[in-house]
């Protein structure tokens, strides 16, 4: 299967005609069993959707394990500003998974709000076809869903992959605390081993007690 590189053409149409700055969205850990769920934001002016793609950018679930923190870290110095922000499996719970999505979501646009990126004239690309973004940010933003947007838009592939660098490295720090479910081999999805720890084990803290994780489909 050819797997067709992003661009910025999007983004350059979008920062000519309407807007000052994109800041592009991208979760990870949404399916997830265990663990919060993470979005990664990239910033993105008209002067930055000029340079060059970094080479071998994609989507995150393009690029193997192995290669993602060296794409991660290239991401990060490509693209103006970025952040990561999180909704713990409590939240999740609490709340339910698409409304902790915006949290998470309204956090990493904080998060680069703090580092300098302006607001006004200022356009949200969400990767997927439902802005749960608007409704739980505590100021007016411009959000816009775009399906696919994290394999054709290189600005939202870099938020990818930096918030699933970011997350594959927490599950891994709290697989020491909890090693029995093996997060730091499946990150917190329903994989063979990790269903079989739960059957033997129970939930732990971090598990998102309020799914149906016993009918939950294995994945791997």
């Amino acid at each position: 299967m050819t797997v067709v590189a992003p661009t910025l053409r999007t983004e350059r149409r979008l920062l000519r005609d309407e807007f000052d700055l994109i800041i592009a969205l991208d979760e990870v850990g949404r399916g997830a069993l265990a663990g919060p769920v993470a979005v990664g934001a990239a910033v993105m002016d008209a002067a930055g959707s000029r340079r060059r793609v970094p080479e071998g950018l994609r989507d995150s679930k393009l690029i193997t394990e192995r290669r993602r923190p060296e794409m991660a870290e290239r991401a990060r110095d490509w693209v103006l500003a970025s952040a990561v922000g999180w909704a713990s499996a409590a939240e999740i719970d609490e709340v339910g998974i698409m409304r902790a999505l915006g949290l998470a979501a309204s956090r990493a646009v904080q998060g680069v709000v703090e580092l300098g990126a302006s607001s006004e004239r200022t356009l949200v690309i969400l990767d997927g076809n439902h802005d749960y973004v608007s409704r739980v940010h505590p100021v007016p933003i411009t959000v816009r869903p775009v399906i696919k947007a994290d394999r054709d838009c290189a600005s939202v592939s870099a938020a990818s992959v930096i918030a699933k660098v970011a997350r594959d490295a927490l599950m891994g720090e709290v697989h020491e605390e909890h090693p029995a479910y093996q997060w730091d081999r499946n990150k917190g999805y329903a994989s063979l081993e990790h269903r079989a720890a739960i059957r033997e084990r129970g939930l732990s803290p971090l598990h998102r007690a309020s799914w149906a994780i016993a009918d939950a489909p294995t994945l791997f």
